[in-house]
């Protein structure tokens, strides 16, 4: 098992013209592990990989393994539509030095739950990289059956988990009761984390530790010690920011409140622009209710002006 606990899907912070802030990547990291949190994930949905050059996206991994220089694991995202360049990408984050690479099912391409299998098996042959499969049926257009993962978590010990964003407890229930024991199920929604702990999984792969690593990483490892009173306290109370993330499309909510704590751009690239003044003003109102910020936002610039250039 690679870590229990939480594991930050990390935002890629941009400046305004574009381009990857490797300044505050670096401050993120420093604040994540400092923060006790147990993992690290460059390059997923949240750090809007699907924008990102495979060069930048390689670079991002490799300063991430500079940056962490192995204090807790580092998992990189290098799933892609196209099972030739998943190998490839998965062999070069693999000689930078990462932890295990999360390959999330292919997108667009809606394959079958035997062309899933074989995408996987195909990454076992001609890889010798740790996986943790990433399922995730709104964004891809597929969703990976318990039995489908079932299937792959035995193809290889190298196999060592899935990130389980179908949305469905009963989804992970299936996975947990026959699961080989090397298999780790994690959440990927941090709103169901909580029950899916209760039923066996080992932690989450999470969007709200971005900005509140310590504190809900603390429900987190209240729950795996079975400490459910603890765990019920923090986690319930965290629910509305949980939720506020995806007010619009992640990671639009996420970046804004790590702007708004003065540690990165409120930066996208396109297709993704900032979020509607009212969502902003919604947001604002829980930054202060949490005190993760001290005082209201004055006025928000119109949309118009915020920075979202091609390159």
């Amino acid at each position: 098992m690679l870590f229990r606990g939480t594991a930050t899907a990390l935002v890629t912070p941009f400046r305004s013209d574009g381009s990857i802030d490797f300044s505050a990547l670096e401050r993120l990291i420093e604040f994540q592990i400092a923060e006790g949190i147990e993992a690290l994930v460059p390059c997923g949905s949240t750090g809007e990989a699907a924008t990102l050059s495979t060069a930048e996206q390689l670079e991002i991994i490799e300063r991430t393994v500079l940056a962490v220089n192995r204090r807790v694991p580092v998992i990189a995202g290098t799933g892609t539509n196209n099972t030739r360049t998943t190998i490839e990408l998965t062999n070069r984050a693999t000689e930078l030095g990462v932890d295990a690479v999360l390959v999330v099912t292919p997108y667009y391409n809606k394959p079958t739950q035997r062309g899933l299998l074989e995408h996987y098996r195909a990454l076992i042959r001609h890889t010798d990289a740790r996986i943790i499969l990433y399922n995730v049926p709104p964004r891809t257009g597929v969703n990976m059956l318990a039995e489908t993962q079932l299937e792959v978590a035995v193809l290889s010990e190298r196999i060592i988990g899935t990130k389980e964003a179908s949305g469905s407890l009963e989804q992970m229930q299936a996975i947990l009761r026959d699961a080989p024991s090397h298999f780790a199920v994690y959440s990927g929604e941090d709103a169901l984390t909580l029950p899916a702990i209760a039923c066996g999984a080992r932690g989450v792969i999470s969007v709200v530790s971005n900005y509140l690593p310590r504190r809900f990483g603390e429900g987190i490892r209240a729950a795996l010690r079975e400490d459910f009173a603890t765990a019920r306290s923090v986690l319930l109370d965290l629910l509305p920011l949980m939720q506020a993330n995806f007010i619009e499309s992640n990671p639009l909510p996420v970046k804004y409140i790590l702007a708004r704590m003065g540690l990165i751009e409120e930066a996208y690239r396109l297709p993704l622009v900032p979020m509607s003044p009212e969502s902003k003003k919604k947001i604002d109102a829980l930054l202060l209710r949490y005190g993760i910020v001290t005082q209201q936002e004055p006025d928000h610039p119109v949309q118009a002006q915020a920075k979202t250039p091609l390159e």
